[in-house]
């Protein structure tokens, strides 16, 4: 690696409006249109497509092994690269794409092998265009406004969870579609019809944020194209993961704890609160009962309603963090959802379970901000993509654990009992609580040799009218 590199500058940037912010996070709520219909819908497809219970986490392996794979390499080479489209861009894009076409395919699948296949390009291609976006709140934004930025990702997250997880209901209850299969194609058609809609908006949320949030070069291009050479590429691209991996700040090592014992709860949760609804709320005996489609589309309303809790209390995230600090926000956070999917032992009417939603989507508001701000400022400027990429092996790497593992525990320990599974979800994410009081979270961003690298959106001063 050539450390004779020119040092550069990070100019100050302009605080940005409340629309302008709106617009560069506007692709993150198809993304999550797309994980929506991907999180409330995947085990009931793979039920309906004839998998047991104890089969459910090894055939979602597909989610967490794409992101440990791909949002490393994908963080570094969003680093490092510069074309038309900008930085970043160019895999928002690519991604989306890709992620459409693995909508509109899915409920053509009529075998287990296909759902599942199909479930590995949807990750990956969700993957390339969502790990970029974190990188692009850093790039962006200063420092202050940070939390802002993070938290708005997680209202668009709400917006698409609540749209992506409410329309298979919407479409039955609302618009009359008819919910029952043909010869052709298992999947009844209102989650059908949900994965067309979901392709078309993963993909126009995309070009909008593309058309209406620029990137800007780097002052000196020459030195960024030699910055290209060195880190593109995938194998370039794992050697940095590497030295990454060994050179972790400490607020990251201590968030990778947090994150673990968060995402254990969180993927119990998204695996199994679906066909526990319909079990034993709705007392489906099987996959072909009336009452499970019943109980699947309740489930899919309740992940509407923490999606919307999750929007709602977006916007009181950095009230709250200024007021007390990030860490006891999280920490508060984590608690209420963790005792909210343990109060579900004790919940026996449907309606009820909208409540402990309440809880869960503060959680779930938390989570998908509150960590990325208080990591921010411990990674070095210039290397935010890579740095984000490999945050996220922390969320994958308890997924992963669980689908190799939890089919065995599910069979042997918890005999099959889905709500039992999700309850000791809360347990986890209790446990993540607690441990997020021994984050040291560091007022400053560090500075360092990584820093030296020309950035594309840092070497430019910014004025108000360069995002729209």
């Amino acid at each position: 690696m050539n450390n004779e590199q020119p040092t550069v500058k990070e100019l100050p940037k302009a605080k940005l409006s409340f629309w302008q912010l709106w617009n560069m996070n506007f692709g993150f709520l198809g993304i999550q249109f797309g994980w929506g219909l991907q999180m409330a819908n995947m085990s009931a497809i793979f039920e309906h497509l004839g998998a047991n219970p104890h089969q459910l986490p090894i055939l979602w392996l597909a989610a967490p092994l794409t992101g440990l794979v791909v949002q490393p390499i994908i963080g570094n080479l969003s680093d490092s690269t510069w074309g038309p489209l900008g930085r970043r861009r160019p895999y928002f894009l690519i991604g989306a794409i890709l992620a459409s076409l693995a909508l509109i395919l899915m409920p053509y699948c009529s075998t287990l092998w296909m759902a599942a296949g199909l479930l590995w390009i949807l990750d990956t291609s969700a993957n390339i265009s969502m790990v970029p976006f974190r990188a692009f709140v850093g790039d962006l934004l200063r420092k202050e406004q940070r939390t802002q930025g993070f938290a708005m990702q997680s209202a668009m997250f709400g917006i698409g969870s609540v749209s992506a997880s409410a329309l298979p209901w919407l479409l039955s209850h609302v618009f009359a579609v008819e919910n029952t299969g043909n010869a052709l194609r298992k999947i009844p058609p209102t989650v059908e019809l949900s994965f067309y809609c979901g392709a078309a908006l993963f993909l126009g949320t995309i070009l909008w944020t593309v058309l209406t949030t620029p990137e800007y070069p780097p002052n000196d291009l020459e030195a960024f194209e030699q910055l290209q050479e060195e880190r593109g590429g995938i194998m370039n691209s794992l050697q940095e993961t590497w030295s990454v991996l060994r050179q972790m700040p400490p607020t990251m090592q201590q968030l990778a704890w947090v994150q673990g014992f968060t995402w254990l709860g969180i993927f119990c949760f998204f695996l199994y609160f679906p066909p526990a609804v319909a079990r034993h709320i709705f007392g489906a005996m099987d996959q072909a009962s009336p009452l499970y489609s019943d109980g699947i589309e309740w489930a899919g309303l309740c992940f509407s309603v923490f999606s919307a809790v999750c929007i709602g209390f977006s916007f009181l995230l950095p009230y709250l963090a200024k007021r007390t600090s990030r860490k006891l926000t999280h920490s508060v956070c984590l608690l209420c959802g963790g005792v909210s999917l343990i109060a579900l032992l004790a919940i026996e009417n449907q309606y009820l379970l909208l409540v402990a939603m309440v809880g869960f989507g503060i959680a779930w508001s938390s989570a998908l901000s509150m960590p990325y701000a208080m990591l921010t400022g411990a990674i070095p400027a210039q290397r935010r993509g890579i740095y984000q990429g490999i945050f996220n092996f922390f969320i994958v790497l308890p997924e992963i654990a669980i689908s190799l593992g939890f089919g065995w525990v599910m069979e042997h320990l918890l005999h099959d009992d889905r709500l039992i599974a999700v309850v000791l979800g809360g347990a986890f994410m209790v446990l993540a609580a607690g441990l997020t009081q021994f984050v040291q979270v560091p007022a400053i961003a560090p500075r360092s040799s990584s820093e030296t690298l020309p950035n594309a959106q840092t070497d430019v001063p910014e004025t108000p009218a360069q995002v729209l």
